[in-house]
């Protein structure tokens, strides 16, 4: 099975991006070949600062690292060291996508509310770049989440269009993937309000922990974590949203079922409990943080892993866009025809 996942190099991460997405990249290794790309090429759409996407890009790219994914075990690669199969294949599927699927699209309409005409087209096509990225890689499988539905099933109805167009009956030139559904308790929500997700943008401060906080920043933060008035250790997200949402971290950072925890700490106070959940997320997230102290510190080895990555990302785009361009008629390039 080959898995496909982007990650945007859009601000810091925090422990919900880490318990959400970071932490499957490295599961999900383990599930077959595994792609992982940096999506530099998607941040743009936000107009970021230069210096600061290129600082973003490494950054990540050390985060993932650090987390725990291999480079001998999975293709580690930025997004824009493979341009040209990304957008060559992203203009095809512009071709054979409709503008009604594009208007539909919830994130499209959510960042473009209010801004009327001076809303980026990069913004309402970048869907169909995510199109190509998974497209590219022959990918049987992409992770994703309640918000990602909606973006995979465009995915899969322009590879099938696409495939209906210019294929034999059953030829399955593009492969249309198949969704890879999260385990559940991946929902982290901010320490000082439960009710709503951790945040990078609209979060409290207080409430955010950040993969990089030092241990005894986490273990505060978790001390001031907002519970509720009772003081019963109980997994009730409806009722007792702030002491489910500590029970959810600590057995995801333990790997101990929740019931155990909760017998644990039936008869313990609030602040216990909530020094306790600290302690462990502390102790889970330090050799991440020491690493990727590593990685930054050695710039010239993160960036020899991520060129060797995409020699090997670029041999498996261009062997698709080869056969997608045999297809829809274009002449091979001269430089491409001579090395096949």
């Amino acid at each position: 099975m080959r898995i496909l996942s982007g990650i945007q190099p859009t601000g810091d991460k925090h422990l919900g991006n880490y318990i959400g997405a970071i932490r499957h990249y490295v599961s999900n290794q383990d599930l077959g070949e595994a792609f992982y790309f940096i999506a530099d090429l998607h941040a743009l759409t936000l107009l970021p600062d230069p210096a600061d996407l290129r600082e973003s890009t490494l950054k990540t790219a050390a985060m993932l690292l650090a987390a725990g994914v291999d480079p001998e075990r999975a293709t580690l690669f930025v997004q824009s060291h493979v341009a040209s199969e990304h957008t060559q294949l992203t203009w095809v599927l512009q071709c054979v996508a409709r503008m009604g699927e594009l208007n539909r699209m919830t994130q499209f309409k959510d960042k473009s509310d209010g801004k009327g005409d001076s809303v980026s087209v990069g913004i309402y096509t970048y869907p169909v770049l995510q199109a190509a990225d998974v497209v590219a890689y022959d990918a049987d499988s992409v992770p994703v989440g309640a918000d990602q539905k909606q973006h995979l099933e465009l995915v899969r109805n322009l590879a099938q269009r696409f495939n209906n167009r210019y294929g034999a009956e059953g030829e399955e030139i593009l492969k249309v993937p198949e969704p890879l559904i999260a385990e559940v308790g991946g929902r982290v929500m901010d320490l000082q309000d439960p009710t709503r997700k951790m945040s990078t943008s609209n979060g409290s401060e207080k409430g955010t922990v950040w993969m990089l906080d030092e241990s005894d920043t986490i273990v505060k933060k978790f001390k001031s974590a907002v519970t509720d008035s009772e003081a019963e250790v109980r997994y009730d997200p409806a009722q007792k949203p702030g002491v489910s949402n500590l029970l959810e971290l600590l057995h995801i950072v333990s790997g101990r079922s929740i019931a155990e925890l909760e017998a644990e700490h039936d008869h313990g106070r609030y602040g216990d409990f909530k020094v306790a959940v600290g302690e462990a997320v502390a102790a889970h997230m330090t050799p991440i943080r020491e690493r990727y102290h590593e990685l930054m510190d050695d710039r010239a080895e993160l960036e020899r892993i991520l060129g060797s990555s995409a020699d090997r990302a670029r041999e498996v785009a261009s062997a698709t866009l080869a056969r997608v361009v045999a297809k829809v008629g274009l002449l091979e390039a001269p430089e491409r025809a001579a090395t096949n």
